[in-house]
């Protein structure tokens, strides 16, 4: 079975603000994006080696009070940034 990983577009630009939040920005586009605490963290476990699943799970370990839907909303979030061209996808096998 092939597995898709997530990963980051090369391209983007991740700009870390104070408090930990950040910006993407797209030099192509122009477009920005900005990120909290916890885009940041799976934006940068976005390297083609984790899926959704372990990346949420490496979150649960670093982090406090994860809601027990975090994987799905990690989800969604990959898949918004995916629409705005930021995230393409590995192939494991």
């Amino acid at each position: 079975m092939k597995q898709k990983n997530p990963i980051a577009n090369p391209l983007i630009v991740l700009r870390e603000e104070f408090d930990d939040w950040a910006i993407l920005f797209d030099p192509d586009t122009g477009n920005a994006f900005g990120l909290n605490p916890t885009g940041v963290f799976i934006w940068k476990h976005l390297d083609g080696k984790h899926d959704t699943d372990a990346i949420v799970g490496r979150l649960r370990e670093e982090a406090d009070d994860v809601p027990a839907d975090a994987a799905e909303h990690a989800r969604q979030f990959i898949a918004s940034l995916e629409q705005q061209g930021l995230v393409g996808y590995e192939v494991q096998t």
